[in-house]
């Protein structure tokens, strides 16, 4: 049990940096506190409202690995390396690709909310 709270401890001391250090994941904090209650709204089941939710907890996800990925990066040394560049992209491209999927997921369905709105 204390290893449990310990883990839960440092897994809130690491969402909290970022949270701090980090402007997108407040960004992706904030979109997501909007779209969630736009997800309850537009979806029948639970399924499809877990799926929506999940994809915004996805990007978190990521953009919270890219935070380590970069910080690690930047641990070993500040100083200019290729393979410490292609390590930030790649962080980076992890996190766009994330935003992508979730946006593919979330079109579709607030596209047919809209279609369903219009005729009524």
């Amino acid at each position: 049990m204390i290893k449990m709270y310990k883990a839960l401890c440092f897994a809130l001391q690491g969402i909290s940096y970022t949270w701090n250090n980090e402007r997108a994941f407040k960004q992706e904090v904030a979109l997501s506190l909007i779209l969630i209650p736009i997800a309850y709204k537009i979806t029948d089941n639970l399924e499809a409202f877990m799926v929506l939710i999940g994809s915004l907890l996805f990007v978190m996800i990521i953009e919270l690995l890219n935070t380590a990925i970069e910080k690690a990066v930047d641990r070993v040394g500040t100083e200019s390396h290729e393979l410490s560049k292609i390590a930030k992209d790649c962080g980076a491209a992890a996190t766009l690709l994330a935003i992508v999927l979730c946006t593919l997921i979330w079109i579709p369905k607030l596209y047919s909310y809209s279609i369903t709105i219009s005729f009524f």
